[in-house]
């Protein structure tokens, strides 16, 4: 019995471990490359396309889509202690289908890992997990997405109100979440990323209400605040002559306080190609600068953009590639590597939108590197939000 629990051991080791070294493979070309070295995890198209017209149903697509290469569960929240100190949370739970010829009940060709990060004053920390199926858990009615106790759940068998639980060392969270309308993105959930066709089928709840308790290096707050949760699969993350992309969540800064009908919301992202190419990430030292805009790109160095204008109860509104101008107006500089901190925004019928990071270097400096970081906004849209940039 003790020689077939080890040999059981010696193969889930083998398994996971194989599966980790074939990911970091994968994830070599997040390194420097040369310009035409297009292949990296991003990029790799390892399921099926996503197709225009697909109707949603739920609660079905709560949950796996295991014919497609990639997914996520995203959450991301700005939270207020009863003395107005402010946090950011972000967690999120990916699945990425990797297949092999492994035969093992350990493994399933999907590997899973999750990112759980906070950020207080110009404080951030983000930490992860990995896991095969088995020990990830993805249901759909009851919704359940989590790895160990790193979970986010429905409290009924309704999706919403949710519960978000996760804890690394000093750094928790405990929030109940609820009362948002679900929208859906681009055409009717289908999100177009690319001219040539590239999309993902992307579904979203703008407008969490939150409250719970988290700890931050050992000291515990009670909270409140907006959560923004994002649901998005596809074949994979970038066509492949894409490198990467400025992504924003931003909701009305009194939506918390506000009756419902005052809240609204916007989403925008645009895509840069691989003729825009940042050296990887290193080591903080931060400076700030301002640097002409066509630097890091502007309307007319992002390959793609689209939006999502959102009212109070869940209309959603597509902006149009055409109709989107965003330019970076000033950089931060973190041991000789630029990364956009504040942006304009020009959109159709609007006065120009100024969205700046609040925690100047968001960096999750994780096996997938990134950036997410808190983000306010002013002029024609006043608000608060979250700002995803990949590929810097």
């Amino acid at each position: 019995m003790k020689i077939q629990v080890v040999k059981m051991r010696i193969t889930r080791l083998i398994v996971t471990r194989f599966a980790l070294v074939c990911f970091a493979f994968l994830l070599a070309a997040c390194g420097p490359v040369e310009k035409n070295q297009a292949s990296s995890a991003l990029q790799m198209a390892n399921g099926e396309s996503v197709t225009r017209g697909t109707e949603l149903v739920f609660p079905k697509d709560h949950g796996i889509h295991a014919e497609q290469g990639i997914e996520w569960w995203y959450l991301t929240a700005n939270l207020q202690s009863e003395s107005g100190e402010t946090f950011g949370v972000q967690w999120t739970l990916f699945r990425t289908l990797m297949p092999s010829n492994i035969e093992s009940t350990w493994w399933d060709n999907n590997l899973y890992f999750a990112h759980f990060a906070m950020q207080h004053n110009q404080e951030h920390v983000a930490f992860e997990r990995f896991s095969r199926a088995g020990q990830a858990k993805v249901t759909s009615s009851p919704f359940n997405a989590a790895i160990d106790n790193w979970q986010l759940s429905s409290i009924n068998e309704n999706f919403l109100p949710l519960n978000l639980t996760a804890a690394h060392e000093n750094y928790q969270v405990a929030l109940a979440l609820s009362d948002s309308p679900m929208i859906l993105h681009g055409d009717n959930g289908y999100s177009q990323k690319t001219q040539s066709g590239h999309a993902s089928y992307y579904f979203s709840y703008p407008f969490l209400k939150v409250k719970g308790s988290l700890t931050f290096a050992g000291q515990t707050y009670k909270v409140t605040g907006n959560a923004w949760y994002d649901r998005e699969w596809s074949a994979s993350l970038l066509d492949k002559n894409q490198l990467g992309w400025d992504w924003f969540s931003l909701v009305d800064s009194q939506s918390d306080k506000a009756e419902e009908s005052d809240s609204k919301g916007l989403m925008l992202f645009c895509i840069r190609g691989n003729k825009n190419r940042a050296d990887p990430i290193a080591e903080p030292k931060v400076e700030q600068s301002s640097r002409d805009n066509n630097e890091l790109g502007n309307g007319t160095n992002y390959d793609y953009c689209r939006g999502t204008r959102i009212a109070h109860d869940g209309t959603a509104t597509d902006i149009s590639k055409d109709s989107i101008k965003l330019i970076v107006v000033e950089t931060v500089t973190i041991d000789n590597h630029d990364y956009p901190s504040k942006w304009q925004v020009e959109l159709p019928n609007t006065p120009a939108i100024i969205i700046e990071s609040i925690t100047k270097d968001s960096r999750n400096k994780l096996t997938i590197p990134y950036w997410e970081g808190r983000v306010k906004s002013t002029g024609g849209f006043n608000g608060i939000g979250y700002a995803e940039i990949t590929g810097y």
